[in-house]
């Protein structure tokens, strides 16, 4: 039996999980980002961690490691900064695979998720799907032919920020105003809402809330001012997704993310809004929940690891 590693580098914390070469999850568990000094100890942690595990178990034969990085990465290897982990650019491949001997294969963290889900969650049975995760941002992966779209800078997926309004005044995270995760996300349902509230005298329980939430607005179905605030929000969604499916034309779009939490009443209403704007041949397209969670990044590292360096596919 051969084995391998997915991984998936967040922000507070590295998720690592050792797989077997048909896909099976034996462990899985966690680490610290200790991004100090520039992010100096995330790799060698990694490296520590993985053969630790080889050695703890007695495994002689692995037939690699994947990862997700937060931030582009080209197929070569080459990161193209973390502003998050303090990286700048350098080739992830060559180094953690002399801090391990082992193979390394990396990529951008929203598309190894995506490779995840088509693999062993949601996206099951697509190998051309697009991965929305709607939370405090707006994250995307591709997989067109059951591979990751990679992009001429490792950038590609990064549909969170597609501009959207040009007349937006206040400031994306990403230092430019009118991107689509200002509307679609998490937080953008709430600024969806305050200004829906502020411009309309509608009646709804969340007028009397200090600090209502994504959930409250969803949760309330009978409220009228939450249902019109799901219903801009659902009308965003869907013409948002057509733009990029005109471009990608998937098999299915995949949601997950805190949102996601909302079940099918946002599969209905995203859907429902699609159509209204989706092109003509990729109207039909399927839409679907992830089922993964957390663990979405280490089966899609994992699944790196079996179509770079071979092993059994599940």
């Amino acid at each position: 039996m051969q084995y391998g590693f997915g991984i998936d580098i967040g922000g507070t914390a590295v998720k690592l999980g050792l797989f077997t070469q048909d896909g099976a999850l034996v462990e899985k568990w966690e680490i610290p980002t200790r991004t100090e000094e520039g992010g100096a100890y995330i790799l060698p942690d990694i490296a520590q961690a993985v053969t630790g595990c080889l050695h703890r178990r007695g495994i002689a034969q692995c037939l690699g490691i994947g990862l997700g990085v937060p931030g582009p990465v080209s197929p070569s290897g080459v990161v193209n900064r973390c502003v998050n982990l303090g990286w700048g650019v350098f080739n992830i491949h060559e180094v953690l695979g002399k801090a391990t001997g082992l193979p390394v294969k990396a990529a951008n963290d929203a598309n190894v998720a995506a490779l995840g889900e088509c693999w062993a969650g949601g996206g099951q049975g697509w190998e051309n799907l697009v991965l929305v995760t709607l939370g405090t941002g707006i994250g995307g992966g591709v997989v067109l032919g059951g591979r990751i779209l990679y992009g001429a800078h490792g950038a590609a997926g990064e549909i969170g920020h597609l501009p959207s309004n040009p007349a937006e005044t206040e400031v994306c995270g990403c230092g430019k105003t009118g991107c689509a995760e200002q509307y679609g996300s998490a937080t953008g349902i709430l600024r969806l809402a305050r200004r829906y509230l502020a411009e309309t005298d509608t009646p709804s329980a969340l007028r009397a809330m200090d600090n209502y939430s994504c959930k409250d607005i969803f949760t309330l179905t009978q409220d009228p001012g939450a249902g019109a605030i799901r219903e801009r929000y659902f009308d965003f969604l869907g013409r948002f997704l057509a733009q990029v499916c005109c471009v990608v034309d998937p098999e299915a779009v995949v949601l997950g993310g805190g949102v996601s939490k909302a079940g099918q009443a946002l599969l209905d209403g995203v859907q429902a809004a699609y159509r209204r704007y989706a092109f003509h041949a990729s109207r039909d397209t399927k839409f679907a929940l992830a089922t993964l969670g957390a663990d979405a990044g280490i089966y899609g590292g994992m699944k790196l690891v079996l179509d770079e360096f071979g092993g059994t596919k599940r």
